[in-house]
């Protein structure tokens, strides 16, 4: 039987080579949207395939990602248009509403599979969860380790964005530590 809270270590962020290596890894139109969700984001892989074509608002810019509005960052927005023009060319003629189709599902009404889209990165550091969590502890650092923020940005829930808040707080007291040493 456990009694008591769970003690988290430190979130620690992604190395830039290994964010590069899962860039580079990202060939295909659709590899290189659903790493733009997931790295920018910050979207689970679910919440990836749950997204429909009516969630896309192109000309205001904004995207529906698990019941949030998001606007379009131009890298989002590069992509999402690459993978729309690709989608158009590639499966003229079907019906599936989910924005991200593949062989399999094109010819049907549902999304691909979450084993489809963790393969484009398989092997690689920066997993599709790493970079989801990445992006979170990245909006800590930046905008400071505000569990409040986290929440209303992605839609965290109360322990998870102070987690995140916390994990900052600990990484910037260290940076800061380090500085003043030298």
């Amino acid at each position: 039987m456990k009694v008591g809270q769970h003690e988290y270590g430190v979130i620690q962020p992604l190395q830039p080579a290994d964010v590069d290596h899962a860039v580079a890894a990202a060939q295909t139109p659709a590899a290189r949207l659903v790493l733009a969700l997931a790295a920018v984001h910050a979207a689970r892989v679910g919440a990836i395939l749950d997204i429909r074509l009516d969630d896309i608002d192109l000309g205001n810019r904004r995207l529906i990602i698990a019941g949030r509005a998001r606007p379009l960052d131009e890298l989002t927005h590069r992509v999402l248009l690459a993978w729309l023009h690709y989608r158009r060319n590639r499966w003229p003629n079907t019906a599936n509403p989910y924005l991200l189709i593949n062989q399999q599902t094109a010819p049907e009404t549902g999304p691909p599979s979450p084993k489809w889209a963790s393969r484009m990165l398989q092997g690689h550091t920066a997993t599709l969860e790493r970079l989801r969590v990445d992006r979170q502890l990245e909006e800590a650092l930046i905008h400071g380790p505000d569990p409040l923020h986290l929440e209303v940005v992605f839609g965290l829930d109360e322990k998870t964005a102070i987690r995140y808040a916390s994990s900052a707080r600990q990484l910037l007291q260290t940076h800061l530590e380090a500085s003043t040493s030298v």
